[in-house]
């Protein structure tokens, strides 16, 4: 009997600091992220222009209501994300197209902490344009992009995740892209016009 009340009174000692204990909130975590290796393969088809992509991604035809020819979208499916190019011929309007480019940035400013821009410019292949890191928690887009030639073509490109935003977790997803998105820009060339006949609407993977 006595020996039943001793371990009932340990017992209840050890509840008792138990209930005492300090409670520590531990700090947010997110799950650890595998990247795919840095492998990169051509995109040369029957388009006006050519550009290197990550092996992990998948280009298809844009096939939304809006979307014109030579629109494609590139699918980041590990990473939930899209990069959406679009196309369009210069027709004396390229103060235009760069004027709906700033308006289509600015419209993140509410959400954004800060926008900044790169100017890239390559005289040789005669590929010039503006790259906007957009960063803040709830912004949408967290890269957009121009590229021109000044007299003919133009191109843009918009990275959206297919997720509700949240930047903060989903930083070093998006400095992993944003290196993707710079070496498609450092590999972009033009093709002429005159060589384009039809549309590959085939995906490549």
């Amino acid at each position: 009997m006595k020996i039943s009340k001793f371990f009932l009174f340990v017992l209840l000692l050890l509840l008792f600091g138990a209930c005492h204990n300090n409670y520590m909130p531990k700090p947010r975590g997110y799950f650890r992220i595998d990247f795919p290796p840095k492998e990169f393969r051509s995109f040369d088809t029957t388009f006006p222009f050519t550009f290197e992509y990550p092996r992990y991604a998948t280009i298809f035809p844009d096939n939304s209501r809006l979307a014109e020819r030579y629109w494609i979208n590139i699918a980041y499916t590990p990473f939930h994300a899209q990069l959406h190019i679009s196309y369009k011929v210069i027709d004396h309007n390229l103060a235009n197209y760069l004027e709906d480019v700033h308006t289509l940035v600015d419209k993140h400013i509410p959400k954004a902490n800060a926008i900044s821009q790169r100017e890239f410019i390559n005289k040789q292949e005669k590929v010039y344009g503006l790259v906007y890191d957009i960063r803040g928690s709830d912004a949408a887009s967290a890269c957009q992009f121009y590229l021109t030639d000044s007299t003919e073509k133009f191109v843009r490109g918009a990275l959206y995740f297919n997720l509700v935003p949240n930047n903060d977790s989903l930083a070093p997803v998006i400095g992993f892209l944003k290196s993707d998105i710079e070496h498609m820009i450092n590999t972009f060339r033009w093709k002429k016009i005159d060589d384009v006949h039809n549309i590959d609407t085939k995906p490549h993977r």
